[in-house]
């Protein structure tokens, strides 16, 4: 019997990126890495939004180091890794925090970014997924680490600029990587049947103009219980872990697992 081929290091990130800010995008780059802690897999969370990054604010973390120092040349990612452990010790992930606040790592030239995007897979090789939250929008820093063989999931709401933005971000990633695997999460909405309406209309444009379509890969449901995680700078499977929404990116994370999506 043949032995399966190893997976390639690039092939377990996952990028979490969007056409807009303001869709529950870094949120959601968060929870989908505790669920897959839950689920016993080994997961790094990669801030990519390189200017404007938030994830330890998100989920109340004091990191030591940052991205800054790999790009700087001062460190390796593996030397700027802080561990969130939750409490009660039911699971956690590292994180490569971002540097908030310099704009100009957002404008950094890309053979620069094509040497962090490699090093970022050399990296995946001790992770089962490394998470990428990338900032909004289609800039070179976002096309150029997106760039990869792994999953790559547009989050989106119900705002019609949402939806143009989106299409926007998955036309330029297409174009650049004809291969990517793209899927969609609808964020937000009220019913499950917005979500699929939502869903629907992106789905008909990049059918009708790029020959793609896209995959749905959750629609998350307005839950009270998220902004109040993110209130109170606490990861939601650790402040409400039986909340609707934590449930569907649950499955979301059993979905990537057994390689539905």
């Amino acid at each position: 019997m043949k032995s399966k081929a190893p997976i390639s290091n690039d092939s377990k990130l996952i990028t979490i990126a969007s056409g807009k800010g303001g869709v529950g995008k870094t949120w959601l780059s968060t929870t989908l890495a505790q669920a897959l802690s839950r689920r016993e897999k080994k997961i790094a969370l990669f801030d990519g939004d390189l200017g404007m990054a938030n994830i330890d604010i998100q989920i109340g973390l004091m990191p030591d180091e940052d991205i800054g120092s790999v790009i700087s040349g001062d460190r390796k990612l593996e030397e700027v890794v802080t561990r969130y452990t939750e409490p009660g010790g039911k699971g956690g992930f590292d994180v490569l925090a971002g540097k908030s606040g310099s704009g100009a790592l957002g404008s950094l030239a890309r053979e620069k970014l094509r040497d962090l995007r490699n090093s970022i897979i050399q990296f995946t090789g001790a992770y089962d997924h490394v998470i990428l939250d990338m900032a909004a929008g289609i800039d070179p820093s976002v096309t150029t680490l997106s760039h990869h063989r792994g999953r790559i999931l547009v989050v989106m709401t119900a705002d019609p600029t949402s939806l143009t933005d989106a299409y926007a971000f998955i036309k330029v990633t297409q174009m650049r990587n004809p291969q990517a695997n793209i899927s969609v999460i609808v964020n937000n909405v009220a019913t499950k049947k917005d979500g699929e309406r939502v869903f629907e209309a992106i789905k008909k444009a990049c059918e009708g103009f790029l020959k793609i379509s896209p995959k749905l890969a959750a629609i998350i449901k307005t839950d009270n219980k998220v902004q109040d995680a993110i209130r109170t700078q606490t990861p939601l499977f650790s402040r409400h872990p039986q909340s609707e929404a934590a449930e569907t990116v649950l499955k979301l994370a059993d979905d990537i697992i057994s390689g539905r999506l």
